[in-house]
């Protein structure tokens, strides 16, 4: 199912939280994920968070574990894959 790229969904996003979400790529990406007016968030493939709704993180590179399941956004559009950070579309 394909995940609407809105300011509530990113804002119920805990893609952040996740602990593949290191520290360091909070503080690499925090610019643009802090930065971007969500008015164009339809249009865009590529965002540092919510990534079943946009492509794969390009600062995400270990599973360190998976938190899709507990996510809101996840839960409301019953998804069924998990590491969507680490492949684009989620893993199986």
């Amino acid at each position: 199912m394909r995940v609407d790229k809105t300011e509530e969904n990113v804002s119920k996003c805990i893609c952040m939280y996740c602990p593949s979400y290191s520290q360091v790529c909070k503080l690499k990406n925090a610019p643009e994920n802090v930065n971007q007016p969500t008015e164009k968030l339809a249009n865009r493939t590529h965002y540092e968070k919510m990534f079943c709704a946009f492509e794969k993180s390009n600062c995400i590179h270990l599973d360190r574990g998976c938190l899709c399941g507990k996510c809101p956004v996840y839960q409301k559009y019953k998804l069924h894959r998990h590491e969507y950070c680490l492949k684009t579309g989620g893993l199986q």
